[in-house]
């Protein structure tokens, strides 16, 4: 690779992670790295889901930079907003000249002789980094069930993360598959028009009262930082209410109790019918599967030209669905609402470390990595929300902002200190990863169901196991002593980063 250009960072993804490791970057005095995204424009998640009726499920005051207010109608605000403040943040953060649009990463090879990493580009291009920071989501590869007959429905069909707005619903028979996070929003929108719903539901869900403000939060501060008294109090309200929850999750029983409460009485008062009550009670501990926030998901289902359908299904055919009990349900579209593959974490990127390793060996028995951001063996690779540092009950950005602080110290201690690299001490990832699954064991996670949070093994490979607050605290400053570390200009990098290794 000699006489291609190197960068000193590469930032896969331009998502709210990627945009905020930007971001800070430039805030340390950093301006030689490059954002690339596979898509056509910024946003991730929020540029993808385009489905009726998508928007944030954690109020707008938390669901930010704390550093860079937004301006919100509402306090969930929709799809459109979310994506509009990520542009805006981008403009004002001076990221549009860093940012390489259509430029999916296939693979991500470490060269130890040369201490760099050559990232191979789906169009064949191949660009090289000091330090690669992975910001791709655990949200962005839609799953679809493994049904039989499924590519033999006549219709159009679709994942919600996919939405095909070239085709009306009004007047038709819509088959819904799934009741997760995306369902309940946009099965009442498209209630509305379609002649007839039926959704299939294989568990239900726990579903909490969405109260709804306009007008939440003011006008960007003027000055970064700086925030009105008012959303500081909203912001600290929202997260304890998280904190809270996440309590319950992870530690006790009788916290569960309180959205337990709230569940019971908002599922009591929107559905008066005791038969379809009944098939809106979980058969799982609550948090074991994604908590959901909704006022009009009980009532969708409670419309006459809605019918929640609980028997399994056996087959898709051209014209519509049959269940096990034989009936077939015809339908002319049919969408599937159901999540996405979380546990190929950076998946679909095939990422080698030192001395050729592979990151899906190393992940064979499940993904983990030091406080979810460094994985020993693959030196000046960092993660945002990577293993266990997604969250069940409070807002993934306020984990970012910690991951994102973590990588820029990092990033200035390499500096500081001359060094070619930094790689995760093994005993160091051994001993973090040790106590991940045993705070796992008492939770809601591994002993209350099996979720998209685990593995097949039951093991959670997802979630943080303990209050948000800690995972902050742990991540406030970045330790050298954590790390082996390659100065720079030593002779033969590569054959003593081999050696140190072998050791």
């Amino acid at each position: 690779m000699p006489g291609r250009p190197r960068h000193r960072v590469v930032i896969i993804g331009a998502g709210f992670g990627g945009l905020g490791m930007g971001a800070a970057l430039r805030r340390a005095g950093i301006e030689d790295f490059v954002i690339v995204e596979r898509a056509g424009g910024l946003g991730g998640t929020w540029r993808d889901n385009v489905y009726p009726g998508c928007a944030c499920d954690v109020p707008s005051s938390l669901y930010s930079y704390s550093f860079f207010p937004g301006r919100w109608s509402r306090r969930f605000p929709p799809q459109r907003e979310i994506l509009a403040y990520l542009r805006g943040f981008a403009a004002a953060a001076g990221l549009d000249r860093h940012l390489r649009f259509g430029s999916g990463v296939a693979s991500a090879e470490f060269d130890d002789e040369r201490a760099a990493w050559a990232l191979s580009l789906e169009d064949g291009t191949v660009i090289q980094a000091t330090a690669v920071v992975c910001a791709v989501g655990q949200l962005g590869r839609p799953a679809l069930p493994d049904i039989p007959g499924r590519d033999d429905f006549a219709g159009p069909s679709w994942h919600s993360a996919r939405w095909n707005h070239d085709v009306g619903l009004a007047g038709q028979r819509v088959a819904v598959i799934g009741t997760g996070a995306s369902a309940i929003q946009f099965v009442p929108e498209i209630a509305k028009v379609a002649a007839h719903v039926d959704v299939y539901q294989r568990s239900a869900p726990y579903v909490l009262p969405k109260p709804e403000r306009r007008g939440d939060v003011a006008r960007p501060a003027a000055r970064p930082g700086r925030l009105p008294a008012a959303r500081k109090a909203e912001r600290l309200r929202t997260f304890l209410y998280g904190e809270v929850l996440t309590a319950g999750l992870v530690r006790s029983e009788r916290a569960r109790s309180v959205p337990m409460r709230m569940w019971r009485r908002h599922l009591e008062r929107q559905v008066a019918d005791p038969l379809l009550r009944d098939k809106c009670v979980p058969d799982y501990v609550i948090g074991c599967k994604r908590i959901l926030f909704s006022d009009d998901w009980y009532p969708a289902l409670c419309r006459p030209d809605v019918e929640l359908v609980t028997d399994p299904i056996a087959r898709i055919t051209a014209g519509g669905v049959v269940t096990a009990d034989g009936t077939t349900r015809p339908a002319d579209v049919l969408i599937y609402g159901t999540g996405f593959r979380t546990l190929d974490f950076l998946a679909p990127i095939a990422v080698t470390g030192s001395r050729g390793r592979a990151l899906r060996d190393a992940w064979r028995d499940g993904a983990e990595a030091y406080l979810g951001i460094t994985v020993s063996g693959f030196p000046n690779f960092f993660m945002l929300y990577g293993p266990n540092t997604n969250l069940g009950g409070n807002s993934i950005i306020y984990m970012l902002e910690g991951q994102i602080g973590y990588v820029a110290g990092a990033l200035q201690a390499m500096e500081r200190e001359r060094l070619a690299w930094i790689d995760v001490r093994p005993e160091v990832q051994a001993q973090f990863s040790a106590w991940v699954r045993a705070a796992s064991r008492q939770s809601v996670w591994e002993r209350g169901c099996h979720s998209w949070y685990t593995t097949a093994s039951g093991r959670n490979t997802n979630n943080w196991p303990d209050l948000t607050v800690r995972y902050r605290r742990r991540v406030r400053a970045f330790d050298l002593s954590r790390y082996r570390v390659m100065p720079e200009g030593t002779a033969e990098a590569g054959a003593t980063a081999a050696a140190g290794r072998a050791a």
